[in-house]
């Protein structure tokens, strides 16, 4: 399975987090080794804009020898489309890249559910409909033709946080949820603002 890892360095709240230092590596070292500990992931991506300011990102991609895509800054469900369908996968899983400590068997469990046959005809399988896994935990596959069917009906919102519309229309979509039963599920361990770093950076320095 295809890990798009979905990154930019212009985030509104927190400026450059992604490349925030923690222990000498930046944020995005620890989302690209997290996922690549899923036993089921084949290959990892990590999908970013074509403005000047994600070039410092490309250049650590190319010293660490990860594969990435460049394309459009706000409609991130055409670049992540575009990544697809450049990689000529069929379906992908989608990665914030903001989740440092993405959890590698909650993507293998998705993974897992995908491959189901009663599955196959899914257009999305995730674990956010209802969001029972923290923030940071979030882990969606979708199918390329699905997101290339429905790319153009797709307002501004809906095509920056890539599938909002999936979870706005239910009823003309398949979707399948994994549940947590994780009692500390109300805990954050996305990184959105420099009080979140602080946090995960607490966390990360006790592993």
């Amino acid at each position: 399975m295809l890990a798009i890892i979905q990154a930019r360095t212009n985030s509104k709240r927190f400026r450059n987090k992604i490349l925030y230092k923690i222990n000498g590596k930046p944020l995005i070292w620890y989302v690209i080794n997290s996922v690549k500990k899923a036993k089921k992931i084949t290959k990892v991506i990590v999908s970013t804009s074509n403005t000047k300011n994600d070039d410092k990102l490309i250049k650590y991609l190319r010293k660490i020898k990860i594969p990435y895509f460049r394309g459009d800054l706000n409609n991130v469900a055409k670049r992540l489309l575009d990544t697809a369908i450049t990689y000529k996968k069929k379906s992908f899983i989608r990665i914030n890249g903001d989740s440092p400590l993405i959890d590698p068997k909650t993507i293998d469990k998705v993974i897992s559910i995908y491959k189901k046959k009663k599955f196959k005809n899914y257009d999305l399988i995730t674990n956010v409909f209802p969001r029972t896994f923290s923030k940071g935990q979030s882990v969606e596959i979708i199918k390329t033709l699905t997101l290339k069917s429905y790319l153009l009906r797709m307002n501004k919102d809906e095509s920056e946080h890539v599938t909002k519309y999936f979870y706005r229309n239910p009823t003309k979509l398949k979707i399948k949820n994994l549940k947590s039963n994780d009692s500390q599920r109300q805990l954050k361990l996305s990184v959105d603002t420099k009080k979140d770093m602080v946090r995960i950076k607490k966390i990360l320095k006790l592993k």
